[in-house]
């Protein structure tokens, strides 16, 4: 077949269709008048292509950025020139790179902070290492000043009980102690802190968060929620000049892009405020993935000034939803807003409620009427209850075209809630790896909840665009994780929740592959492409093919 001739043919017998040609045909078209042939030819592969027309094919060639065709070995070796390189992949299993829709990875801490916990895998630690870090940390810095850790997690300590406010004391007297729960809505301080924000064990708890007690009714030390803002107003913190903390800003969205794509993830809403850090690396050609900025704050209030909407910007970085409003509380520290107690927690608690209906609505009435579109952060029953009831009210009173609104988490469901949700074509993004790495959490929860929550098999079923956010640092980011946990329930300890909310492989796939803001599935990287053939993702896809 003479490609220059039949160029139409040949695309429609790849799987393109007349309808379906768009801009692929353009660039084909204008790549063989140029007599440009394409950069990489990937033979031999068992690809998912995430295509209806052509589910399956074994062969892809890329020119530039984009694909330029995908189909059998034998058609795309046919289109490869004298400088086209390529590789065989050897029966090895490719797809298109992963989205993660939900994420806070700035990568700082991960390379300045004071890391207490595996942020990556599911590992376990000690108290002793995690206090003997603290002590090192408290070594370099003045009394009064604060003394700050991230991703600790109360399940992963091998001494089998929680941290608490004594051991933050025999670190330091004299300096405040934070130690951040990898879930992001706890902490655990030490008396010192304690003191300097006037709180005692009869200091009652705020709206929305808890002052938690020992057996005795002193404070534990554990604060969870709102109860965590008074300590924002106490103490010292590390400080920098603008020029150090613009330099450790770029320096870890270029370390977290690096690991991103070593994964085969390439597409990532982002929660963390480094947007200028990301212009700064794109403009190095050092933002190895796409971004979908989430904004709040200053941020999103100069948006709503300036009349810049949802979706301004381009494939590579554009603004995306707003970032998540906070409802209520934490699955993995056990603060979501639920319907009924927690199991084996005394005295009973439902978790934590930030949010009411009536604080929701002029928020998001604000955003739809500036063409932003809302996120509302809610894990509990009760808060997305509270979420969908704000949405409904909004949108009749000012009905949106393709709303979208999204929740994060949307973790504790049922199908009253459900069915509201496809109503207004909600954007839910579910956790990821959670459902593996988390197991250990769940039976606080309890089967009966369990058996709704990240019901990735019930919103699927039920026509809902679900998608997968791994809400790291809370949880690992590894696109690999997440589908053994979509696909089998079964966390790293073996025990499987919720088994009836399984799906396919090919299921995690396309909930893995969901972007929820305007850019195109076809836009990947060349550079993520040259990654996953390159070793790491390919490796890591055969060893998950072959179990």
């Amino acid at each position: 077949m003479s490609i220059r001739q039949n160029r139409r043919t040949f695309l429609e017998s790849v799987g393109f269709t007349t309808a379906t040609v768009g801009s692929t045909w353009a660039t084909f078209a204008r790549a063989v008048e140029n007599k440009r042939y394409p950069d990489l030819v990937v033979i031999n592969a068992k690809i998912t292509t995430m295509d209806p027309v052509m589910p399956k094919a074994e062969a892809f060639a890329v020119l530039g950025d984009r694909f330029l065709a995908v189909g059998s070995t034998t058609d795309m070796k046919s289109l490869a020139g004298p400088k086209t390189r390529i590789h065989d992949a050897k029966g090895m299993m490719v797809t298109p790179g992963f989205a993660d829709t939900h994420n806070h990875g700035g990568g700082e801490n991960l390379l300045y902070g004071c890391v207490v916990g595996d942020p990556y895998t599911c590992s376990f630690t000690t108290l002793a290492i995690i206090l003997d870090k603290l002590k090192k940390k408290a070594a370099t810095l003045p009394p009064g000043t604060w003394v700050e850790a991230d991703f600790y997690d109360d399940t992963k300590v091998r001494d089998n009980r929680e941290l608490n406010r004594h051991d933050l004391d025999s670190v330091s007297t004299v300096h405040p102690i934070n130690v951040t729960h990898r879930g992001g809505h706890t902490g655990y301080y030490n008396s010192k802190a304690f003191e300097m924000a006037g709180i005692t064990k009869n200091t009652p708890d705020p709206m929305g968060g808890t002052f938690q007690k020992d057996a005795r009714g002193e404070l534990s030390g554990w604060v969870t929620d709102n109860a965590r803002l008074v300590f924002n107003k106490i103490g010292n913190r590390e400080t920098f000049s603008p020029a150090e903390k613009a330099r450790r800003e770029l320096a870890g969205v270029e370390f977290i892009s690096k690991k991103y794509v070593e994964q085969g993830l390439v597409s990532v809403c982002h929660n963390e405020n480094v947007l200028e850090a990301m212009q700064t690396a794109r403009a190095k050609d050092t933002l190895l993935h796409r971004v979908s900025f989430e904004p709040r704050d200053d941020l999103l209030e100069a948006m709503i000034k300036t009349g810049i909407k949802t979706g301004f910007g381009d494939e590579t970085l554009s603004f995306g939803t707003t970032s998540e409003h906070t409802v209520d509380g934490a699955i993995s520290s056990r603060t979501a807003a639920i319907s009924r107690p927690y199991i084996g927690v005394t005295p009973p608690y439902k978790g934590n409620l930030k949010l009411t209906v009536e604080m929701l609505g002029p928020w998001c009435e604000r955003l739809y009427r500036s063409g932003i579109r809302a996120n509302c952060h809610a894990n509990g029953d009760v808060a997305i209850e509270n979420v969908l009831t704000a949405y409904e009210q909004v949108l009749k009173k000012y009905p949106v075209r393709d709303s979208r609104p999204k929740i994060t988490h949307c973790s504790v469901l049922n199908d009253g809630l459900v069915r509201r949700m496809k109503a207004m074509d909600v954007v839910p993004s579910e956790f990821s790896t959670y459902l593996y790495y988390n197991a250990d959490k769940f039976k606080y929860f309890g089967t009966q909840f369990m058996n709704y929550t990240m019901p990735y098999r019930s919103l699927i079923d039920s026509g809902i665009k679900v998608s997968t956010g791994s809400d790291f640092g809370a949880g690992p980011y590894q696109p690999l994780m997440a589908i053994q946990g979509m696909v089998t329930r079964r966390g790293y300890n073996g025990e499987v929740w919720g088994g009836n909310q399984a799906v396919t492989v090919d299921e995690a796939f396309f909930a893995g592959f969901a972007i929820s803001h305007p850019v195109s599935r076809s836009a990947i990287c060349r550079r993520a492409i040259s990654r996953i053939i390159s070793g790491v993702w390919l490796s890591a896809a055969r060893r998950c093919r072959k179990s």
